[in-house]
């Protein structure tokens, strides 16, 4: 690609080595994430734009990610019209803890 704008992507990385490439915008969603990335330093994950977690198991890190593009489309909208991100119940307890973490 000459003389275009590459879009910045981010990889993240599950408990089970599933890789989901991610906008960096959607990325920065998250608190933690913007800052491992921005972070001064010879820092792996600033360096390759891949984050790794181990504690984050695929399902649920699939679902984050649709979260971080749901959080950038609607982040200026007006309360009334956003719809419901939807959660099923069985993955409420593991997804609490998720963005707990990931300052979300």
């Amino acid at each position: 690609m000459s003389g275009g704008l590459e879009k910045k992507v981010v990889k993240l990385i599950s408990a089970e080595d599933f890789e989901f490439v991610i906008d960096y915008d959607a990325a920065c969603v998250s608190n933690t994430i913007r800052n491992m990335l921005n972070s001064q330093g010879n820092f792996i994950e600033s360096e390759e734009g891949e984050i790794r977690f181990p504690s984050i198991t695929t399902p649920v890190l699939e679902v984050v990610c649709k979260y971080f593009y749901y959080k950038l489309r609607y982040a200026n909208t007006a309360s009334e019209s956003i719809p419901e991100f939807k959660v099923a119940p069985e993955m409420a307890l593991e997804l609490l803890m998720a963005a707990n973490y990931l300052d979300t």
